[in-house]
């Protein structure tokens, strides 16, 4: 930990130089060491901060100045390899509806006839169990339907189902998928979701976990892990959180 003289030698460093950005960021990147110990920063100077339409986008659900944006940028990213992938979409754990709307938005420019379907509560998480840990409680996380109906409600060929997964799981169980998108934070819930999902993807197909490798969330990476240990795909830990596999792609055990 950094003494408090050098702290503040820092932060004159930081006040006398206005105009290089880079060094004011190297200055931060200093100070981090006494404030937050351990954090690992990443350069700023990157191309997708400045585009309008993505920003535009993280306004209007007030992430912008949120820790998520990564996650929403690979998931935008995520969602070009199944253009041309038949089949549905669909996502478990909907909340506020940001990542339904990412979804929803490239679903309407592959030209191809596809339903979005999501699956939530809207009474936030279940009662966690004993692969959980001790970070949530039953009811986080909750937040009225009509709101995700509201920011969603410019898209056509969407489908609500409310309730615990996975109790309407079998509506759509002649259905098949391109791309499903899990974000139920504990470890019944994402088990379900792979177990009923993984027969359904079709070749090519993406399922993403925006859980996975979160200390926050073990019981989630650790139902990816147990469910995919007799299959040929695994999933990749993303350096923004989460993970995700490709249906039918071989992958290399974690070499950790």
């Amino acid at each position: 930990m950094l003494p408090l003289p050098r702290i503040l030698r820092i932060f004159r460093e930081w006040l006398r130089d206005p105009k290089n950005p880079e060094r004011r960021f190297e200055t931060l990147a200093k100070l981090s060491e006494y404030l937050v110990p351990g954090y690992r920063y990443s350069w700023p100077n990157i191309d997708w901060w400045q585009n309008a339409k993505f920003n535009h986008y993280l306004d209007s659900f007030d992430e912008k100045g949120g820790f998520n944006t990564h996650r929403r940028w690979i998931l935008g990213q995520l969602l070009r390899l199944v253009d041309g992938v038949p089949g549905d979409t669909a996502e478990c754990g909907v909340y506020r509806g940001s990542s339904s709307y990412l979804i929803l938005e490239a679903n309407g420019r592959v030209g191809l006839p596809r339903t979005h379907h999501m699956f939530d509560s809207f009474q936030g998480v279940s009662a966690p169990s004993s692969e959980d840990g001790k970070y949530w409680k039953e009811g986080d996380l909750s937040v009225p339907e009509k709101i995700a109906r509201e920011a969603l409600s410019g898209f056509t060929n969407t489908q609500f189902y409310p309730g615990w997964i996975p109790s309407r799981f079998e509506e759509i169980a002649h259905r098949q998928f391109c791309f499903v998108h899990v974000d139920v934070d504990l470890y019944e819930p994402t088990r379900d979701s792979l177990e009923f999902f993984y027969s359904r993807l079709s070749p090519g197909a993406i399922f993403l976990c925006d859980d996975y490798g979160s200390p926050f969330c073990p019981g989630a990476t650790r139902a990816c892990d147990e469910y995919l240990e007799s299959c040929v795909e695994k999933m990749l830990a993303l350096p923004d959180g989460g993970g995700f596999f490709i249906k039918g792609i071989q992958t290399a055990s974690s070499p950790s």
